[in-house]
């Protein structure tokens, strides 16, 4: 649609040939949208590191690729280097990596947040327990997020999508989660992905808000047709800190990003969708946030085109993310329209978790009934973690092997006497 693809392998190679030999300094001597006019590239200027670019000033693209896949290149130098990395250098090494490299390479950028809970350590996977309701129904909501939580599910976050843009009903699902969430003592923290500005307008009237949500691009012109801009997102970003609701660390911060949005909104300055898609990382890692996902395969087929380009695309956006220092999740997701299925939602989801993937998503069933899309379920989560030996988030863990939902094999067990489904149906049901 960008009238950028190579129109046959021969031309993909050629392409890939030129790209591997251009040096990393390149980067720094043409900007791709100039920041005259561009808020996103004065803050990629501004937050490039010179003195620790000068570990890796003298490769090219290509020995970038061989240099971190290095033995000798552990996580601490990867971290070391993360500012000198601009997003642009981070998109050109990534087109040059097999599955098995953005495998390797995620492997080795541990990134680790918390708030009230810790988030992302090795051997953990954590999940975004995600009770959509088409109403904003609130027993509805509350099934969900029982389910979730007997399946282990919701130590990322117990996130919704409002079906609308209400500001109501909105503080009544921020009061209603976080009234579950203290009831019941669950060491998480919620969240109603509503606007940046709402949430403003929400905390400055004493709601309960715990992560301040926003969709993000790597462009100005992107951003103002989601509605903000950075200024925004500081003055957000700051009043969170300002409420101290986090126990563990001060991540407050929850960004969503997709390839393919640049275009669809006609901000792509001409630029291919995964060199955006990384631009909007610097956006994100500005505000240290807990959590950071693409909603890979959510653009549909205009943009990804079968399951077999949505799993290269999310194993890119993982890789790409935790090399320039993010939390990086991802929602391991397709549209009905697309030429994809569950098979290859299994298939990326469980590279994803080899790679060291953040957290997941968790729905019921793994059909949003009110996005309207197939993403994963409470029992994939299941999977990964028996599978892969993976773990909740310790504090989570802690809670729910102390409430009796799991053994200590880290499975579910019968909850039919179990205090949490009684004060559930008393407190929700009756």
């Amino acid at each position: 649609m960008a009238g950028l693809a190579a129109e046959t392998m021969e031309e993909r190679v050629a392409a890939q040939y030129c790209l591997a030999d251009l040096p990393l300094s390149h980067f720094l001597q043409e900007e791709l949208i100039p920041s005259e006019v561009d808020e996103v590239s004065r803050l990629i200027a501004k937050q490039f590191d010179a003195n620790a670019f000068s570990e890796i000033s003298h490769l090219t693209v290509g020995g970038f690729r061989e240099w971190i896949l290095s033995e000798k290149t552990d996580p601490e130098t990867l971290q070391r280097v993360r500012f000198a990395l601009r997003p642009e250098m981070v998109a050109a090494v990534s087109k040059l990596m097999s599955i098995q490299d953005l495998i390797l390479g995620a492997q080795k950028c541990r990134v680790v947040t918390g708030f009230r809970n810790t988030i992302g350590e090795k051997g953990r996977l954590s999940v975004r327990l995600q009770p959509n309701h088409p109403t904003d129904d609130l027993k509805g909501i509350a099934a969900s997020i029982l389910d979730g939580l007997l399946l282990g599910s919701g130590d990322a976050v117990i996130g919704i999508n409002p079906a609308t843009d209400s500001l109501a009903i909105t503080r009544q699902l921020l009061d209603f989660t976080d009234s579950i969430r203290r009831k019941y003592e669950i060491p998480t923290q919620t969240c109603v992905l509503c606007h940046v500005t709402n949430s403003i307008e929400l905390m400055n009237s004493g709601a309960p808000v715990d992560l301040v949500f926003q969709s993000i691009g790597g462009s100005q012109k992107l951003n103002e047709s989601f509605g903000f801009n950075l200024g925004i997102l500081k003055e957000a970003y700051e009043q969170a800190l300002s409420l101290k609701r986090f126990t563990v660390k001060p991540n407050v911060m929850y960004f969503e990003t997709g390839q393919g949005s640049a275009l669809s909104a006609n901000a792509h300055h001409g630029i291919d969708q995964q060199t955006m898609e990384v631009r909007a990382y610097a956006v994100a890692r500005e505000f240290s946030p807990l959590l950071v996902n693409t909603v890979v395969g959510f653009i549909g087929p205009e943009y990804l085109f079968n399951g077999k380009q949505i799993i290269r695309a999310g194993l890119e956006d993982h890789f790409c993310g935790k090399l320039m220092g993010l939390p990086m999740g991802v929602d391991i997701c397709y549209t009905n329209h697309a030429d994809a299925d569950s098979d290859d939602m299994d298939m990326l989801m469980t590279l994803l978790a080899v790679a060291g993937v953040n957290f997941i998503m968790g729905i019921p069933g793994s059909d949003d009934v009110m996005l309207s899309y197939q993403s994963t379920s409470f029992h994939d989560t299941l999977y990964l973690r028996q599978s892969l030996g993976l773990r909740p988030s310790p504090e989570f863990e802690h809670w729910l092997e102390s409430r009796g939902i799991i053994n200590e094999n880290l499975l579910p067990v019968s909850n039919s006497q179990k205090q949490l489904l009684a004060g559930f149906s008393e407190a929700f049901y009756d």
